[in-house]
C-alpha cells in the first residue's frame, strides 16, 4: 500500500513539474460558453452577455419553441462595432436563401449560427474582439426588434 502511494505520489509531483504547476489562465485558453434559448414568443433568454476580450467564446442556441423554421426560425448573428443593426436587419429580410444572413453585409459580422426551428439547438465557435460593447440579434424578418441584445467584451 505504501508503495502504490508512493508511486502515485512520484507520478502526481512529475506531471506537476512538467506543467509548471500552473493552471493556464492565458486568454487564449479561456472559454466563455454561452447557452442563449430562442422561442416561439421571439424572445432570447438573455439581454446581455459579457465574454473577455481574446477568449474562445461558443453560443450555444436552442429554439425552446415547437414552431418550424420557416414560420418561426432563430438564428444568432453578432456584428461588428457600429453596425447599423436596423440597416442590417432590413438587408436580411431579402437573405432568405442563406437563411436571412446576407451575403452582402458579411463583412459586418463577427460570427453567426444557421438557422433553426423548434426543438433544435446549433452553435457557432469564435475568437472574442476586441474590449467593447457590440450587437447581437436574430435575423429572421422582423424578430430583431424584439430579439438584440449587447455583447460586452472587457
Amino acid at each position: 500500500m505504501k508503495l502504490r502511494f508512493l508511486f502515485f505520489s512520484v507520478i502526481t509531483i512529475a506531471l506537476l513539474a512538467a506543467c509548471g504547476g500552473k493552471k493556464e489562465s492565458n486568454s487564449d485558453t479561456q472559454k466563455n460558453v454561452i447557452d442563449l434559448t430562442a422561442n416561439d414568443q421571439m424572445q432570447y433568454n438573455l439581454k446581455t452577455i459579457e465574454v473577455t476580450a481574446g477568449s474562445t467564446v461558443r453560443v450555444n442556441l436552442k429554439h425552446i419553441g415547437q414552431m418550424a423554421k420557416n414560420i418561426m426560425g432563430h438564428n444568432f448573428v453578432l456584428l461588428k462595432a457600429d453596425v447599423d443593426l436596423s440597416e442590417f436587419a432590413a438587408a436580411a429580410i431579402s437573405a432568405k436563401d442563406t437563411d436571412y444572413v446576407p451575403k452582402s453585409k458579411e463583412d459586418q459580422i463577427i460570427a453567426h449560427t444557421s438557422l433553426i426551428g423548434g426543438g433544435e439547438s446549433t452553435f457557432v465557435e469564435f475568437k472574442a474582439p476586441a474590449a467593447g460593447t457590440y450587437k447581437f440579434l436574430c435575423t429572421f424578418p422582423g424578430h430583431y426588434v424584439t430579439m438584440q441584445g449587447d455583447f460586452i467584451v472587457k
